[in-house]
């Protein structure tokens, strides 16, 4: 039997060591047994990548642009869910507000998510500045640092930020297009109440990621049996519904350009 392939998750919820029990075994009916190594934050994940004490990192986009800082660009993105493709965030008003454009957030209050947050904080950011408005300068922003170094995987500070729009103490909110059309759905948020004032561009979301120097054929081992999983297959959906997806894809770097403007304008990787 192959050495078992060393994969780390972030535990940013309980439901993670559900999805990856589950994940084990699916791997081992495949003939490529993976061992799970669970870390507290996306900064450890990353170290331990770099330094070969994991395989492969299944890396928020925060933690792949890490990745790719801290090694010199010497990191693949090899696979990716269908819904982390596509993405954008949006930015939410009240129906009554008289903010219709972004030029009317000047001088107004953004409430965003953790500072580590791609979707609810970096790349809103980043478009708003794209767009003239400097974050702290034009506009006022209110931080929701809940579980930092979770990179926003859970939605505790994104619905905080709601929440405190909700409240009347914010003019907008940052959210993702997926959770806005949960909270629509199930109550949490009244498009009679909310609306979208503004989306940004394009993003793409997680990636499963290893270093340049991980052996191809392993690599094209895991991706065969990692493929192989359908939604239609009873004894695959559980798992899939719990993840948040209907397909696995091939890894692409193309979608990380807003997020890799925002840190860059915001100076996120800057001092450490």
């Amino acid at each position: 039997m192959p050495r078992p392939l060393v994969v780390g998750a972030v535990l940013y919820d309980p439901k993670v060591a559900t999805i990856w029990d589950i994940m084990g075994e699916f791997f081992a009916q495949q003939g490529c047994p993976i061992n799970v190594v669970f870390y507290s934050n996306y900064g450890l994940q990353v170290e331990a990548l770099l330094n070969k004490h994991i395989d492969i990192a299944w890396n928020s986009p925060l933690a792949w642009l890490d990745a790719q800082h801290r090694s010199g660009g010497q990191c693949r993105a090899i696979a990716m869910r269908d819904t982390d493709r596509n993405r954008v965030s949006h930015l939410v008003v009240k129906q009554a507000s008289d903010i219709v454009t972004l030029e009317h957030l000047r001088g107004k209050t953004l409430a965003v998510g953790a500072k580590d947050s791609p979707q609810a904080t970096l790349i809103p950011l980043g478009f708003l500045q794209r767009h003239g408005l400097r974050p702290e300068i034009d506009l006022q922003v209110r931080r929701f640092d809940l579980l930092v170094g979770k990179h926003g995987d859970h939605v505790g500070g994104e619905l905080e930020a709601f929440r405190c729009l909700e409240r009347g103490e914010a003019d907008a909110s940052a959210m993702l297009d997926l959770n806005w059309d949960r909270w629509a759905g199930d109550g949490t948020i009244s498009p009679a109440e909310y609306r979208i004032l503004a989306s940004t561009g394009s993003f793409d979301h997680c990636v499963f990621t290893v270093r340049e120097d991980f052996p191809r054929d392993l690599e094209e081992e895991w991706l065969k049996a990692l493929f192989s999983m359908r939604y239609d297959d009873p004894r695959h959906r559980e798992m899939m519904d719990m993840e948040g997806l209907k397909q696995w894809l091939p890894g692409r770097t193309t979608g990380f350009g807003p997020l890799g403007y925002a840190v860059e304008q915001l100076g996120f990787f800057q001092g450490r």
